[in-house]
């Protein structure tokens, strides 16, 4: 007697950080409640739930850096890594989510069956089911990026990655060694160094770092806040408004890159003691090549008796210590790898096959494209949270629910229709792929203004970064998907 074939259930979501549950949110409100999330991790929050770094905040101010739809009373300008952890959680009980959550479960495949109209998922505990549509929200900055420097593998201390930090590690009175001066590693060095006998920090090219100006809120601020929702959002439109000076400063002949680059100069020069070290941390390149660095605390730390910068990058790693690539062996108790991760292999975590047997992989090859970051032609019901060229726009959480009505709205319009899948018009998708390479033309970020950075894919394309502003993203969300999107019943 042969199996019954597994009952077609509508979504599933994959992935339980911050555009999952924005999926699922914005799915329920859609009277769409037949769905899944598969979350490889104990508990929700993506990032803020792999990321538990000592002195672990997000970048963008908290009002902003949080969903429309659930408004917050935020103790701090900044959110910790605690309070976006306990705010994912919140959100799930808030909107009744638990429910439809399977923790501790990976996806591994993710296959198109057109007869069958749908998907057939497989998780990593060997089961198959299928789904109607597949949302995926894995995020962009989740796999760990591990240096293949020789002899990594036999040092004979501590050593992880930030993002797998290991809290039974204690740091006090040790040698520490921490390789990158990224956004990580700036939280990290001032959190540390109070606590270890030396601290060194190699830097294998500077980033421009400008103050973030976190703080408490006052009392009175939050009691304002709760007391008027209007005033609130009145608030959080103003970090959205101010967000949009900052773009232009991206204009590599604008007054507002000239306007930053001499506000990070003032700073280091404001901030760091020592003249060889100003000269150390201060970049060649234009403000806006790499991923702005916000931190309050980091070139104070550089100040401190026990920490010393070491501008070279790491040759090699002996069972002792680091060697630098000038062949100075620095000797080590723990080593810390903030090397950050890899942005541009997009679903690199599973298989996803669509029509006529095609990977999503092999019909990218080395760019990584999809329409406004969401959809892909040949990949029929399938949809990206923090696809291509989604990165930026000031808050990445208000670009993840954009991104999640773009599926919702599809997702109901099929239903509504009685259609069979929605997919991408492949010309489309090729007019909105060369729009964004002029954009990103004259970007700061451009590999011929000299920078270096993680958004380049190796066909040397520009795969991660949005180029304009959030409001451009809103209103080309809310207008493309009517004319690039098709709806069949074949």
């Amino acid at each position: 007697m042969s199996a019954s074939p597994p009952e077609t259930r509508t979504v599933a979501i994959i992935g339980g950080g911050f555009g999952g549950i924005a999926a699922a949110v914005k799915l329920r409100k859609a009277g769409i409640s037949n769905f899944t999330v598969f979350e490889r991790s104990p508990g929700p929050g993506g990032t803020w739930w792999d990321n538990r770094y000592p002195g672990c905040e997000v970048d963008i101010p908290s009002h902003a850096y949080s969903f429309s739809f659930a408004p917050h009373d935020w103790p701090r300008t900044h959110a910790t890594q605690p309070e976006l952890q306990q705010y994912a959680e919140s959100v799930l009980d808030r909107f009744h989510l638990r429910p439809h959550f399977r923790f501790g479960v990976g996806v591994e495949s993710v296959t198109w069956d057109h007869e069958a109209g749908s998907y057939l998922v497989r998780t990593d505990d060997g089961v198959e089911r299928r789904f109607r549509f597949v949302i995926s929200a894995v995020g962009l900055l989740n796999v760990p990026n591990y240096p293949s420097w020789p002899g990594l593998d036999d040092f004979e201390g501590p050593c992880f990655h930030t993002s797998r930090w290991d809290e039974k590690v204690d740091l006090t009175g040790k040698r520490v060694a921490i390789v990158g001066t990224g956004s990580t590693a700036v939280q990290v060095v001032p959190a540390i160094a109070p606590h270890v006998e030396r601290l060194q920090v190699f830097q294998r090219e500077p980033g421009w770092v400008e103050p973030k100006g976190e703080r408490d809120f006052t009392p009175a601020e939050r009691a304002r806040f709760r007391r008027y929702p209007l005033l609130r959002r009145l608030y959080r439109l103003r970090l959205f408004l101010g967000s949009a000076r900052r773009f232009k400063a991206y204009d590599l002949k604008g007054r507002e890159q000239q306007r930053m680059r001499e506000l990070c100069l003032r700073y280091i020069a404001d901030t760091i003691k020592d003249p060889a070290t100003r000269q150390a941390v201060t970049p060649s390149y234009p403000w806006g090549c790499k991923r702005p660095i916000y931190a309050s605390n980091y070139y104070p730390a550089l100040n401190r008796p026990n920490v010393e910068l070491v501008p070279h990058a790491v040759k090699e790693v002996t069972p002792k210590g680091v060697v630098d690539v000038r062949g100075v062996e620095h000797e080590a108790d723990v080593l810390i790898l903030s090397t950050g991760f890899q942005p541009t292999r997009f679903l690199s975590q599973f298989t996803v096959i669509g029509r006529n047997g095609k990977s999503i992989q092999d019909y990218w090859g080395d760019r990584p494209r999809a329409l406004l970051g969401t959809t892909v032609p040949g990949f029929p019901n399938f949809f990206i949270l923090y696809g291509p060229n989604t990165n930026g726009g000031f808050s990445i959480i208000a670009q993840l629910e954009r991104q999640a009505e773009i599926a919702v709205r599809a997702i109901r319009t099929v239903l509504r229709k009685r259609a069979k899948l929605v997919d991408t018009h492949p010309r489309a998708l090729e007019r909105h792929v060369r729009w964004l390479d002029r954009q990103l033309a004259a970007h700061a970020s451009a590999m011929d203004s000299g920078c270096h950075n993680y958004y380049h894919s190796p066909s040397g394309a520009n795969v991660t970064q949005w180029p304009r502003t959030h409001f451009v993203y809103y209103l080309m969300c809310r207008t493309l998907p009517r004319f690039a999107l098709v709806y069949r019943n074949r």
